[in-house]
């Protein structure tokens, strides 16, 4: 994951790139956070109530809270600007009301815990092969480096619309899994091509999937190019994730020690 981030561009000189797991001051600042959010906020989260209808086991005090741990990474590093995709935002809100909450109980008129906003870009939510939401989980997705022939078979084996049933059917774009991934790579050319051509029965599906494969493939050159680099040199990635976190910790650790200071632990 650290190598497809850092072939992506991600540069380490300018960003942070660090172990969770290694950074115990994350689970405290969790604890502390506990303590003053009200279980009611977590339980209205969309995403906890759906996974819990579908599976009753997940109905834990960690998976409950994990939106909470969720908060702590962000709020550690007093972050003002959270990337994410669009299924995320609640979360960013409810770390906004969590650092709202903390600030108003522990430190009134003295923000120790600045607000944070979701940033989107402008594919907020990427669609997978399926026309759901793409992850790696729901066997939907494509992967960073997948080789070029894997990148054609998944494209081409993609669903359409079902309208189409045979290759003379005019079909609709919009109810087409292709479309919405056509929207992020196509340019308006193309875009105009395949609305034409589908509506029309000009084209095949076939047909509208080359462009997108052609475009996919493009863009993944350069990443597996890249990652051809370090993952020749492992030890540099393993260095860069060692400095990352040290950095991080650093930062953590003057957090916590406000925090601290604020609820009145501190020693």
């Amino acid at each position: 994951m650290v190598v497809d981030w850092l072939a992506a561009g991600i540069d380490p000189a300018q960003a942070t790139l660090f172990i969770q797991s290694r950074m115990p001051e994350h689970a405290e600042l969790f604890t502390l956070l506990a303590m003053s959010t009200p279980s009611s906020w977590l339980e209205r989260i969309p995403s906890y109530r759906d996974q819990v209808e579908k599976n009753r086991e997940l109905a834990t005090y960690g998976f409950l809270g994990y939106p909470l741990l969720q908060a702590a990474d962000i709020l550690i590093y007093k972050a003002a600007l959270v990337p994410v995709g669009e299924d995320q935002t609640a979360h960013v809100e409810v770390t906004r009301e969590v650092a709202r909450r903390f600030n108003r109980i522990y430190s009134p008129g003295h923000n120790i815990l600045p607000e944070p906003v979701a940033l989107l870009t402008e594919t907020p939510r990427l669609p997978g092969l399926d026309g759901f939401k793409m992850s790696k989980s729901n066997g939907n997705a494509i992967a960073m480096r997948d080789a070029p022939e894997v990148v054609e078979a998944k494209i081409r084996t993609m669903p359409t619309d079902p309208q189409r049933v045979r290759r003379g059917d005019a079909g609709e774009p919009t109810q087409c899994p292709v479309w919405p991934l056509h929207q992020v790579y196509s340019d308006s050319d193309t875009l105009a091509w395949v609305e034409q051509g589908c509506r029309s029965a000009g084209i095949g599906c076939l047909d509208c999937k080359q462009p997108l494969i052609d475009a996919i493939q493009k863009e993944q050159q350069p990443w597996r190019e890249r990652a051809d680099e370090y993952l020749a040199n492992p030890k540099q990635v393993q260095w860069i994730v060692e400095v990352g976190t040290e950095r991080a910790r650093a930062v953590a650790r003057k957090t916590l020690r406000e925090v601290r200071e604020a609820i009145g632990l501190s020693y």
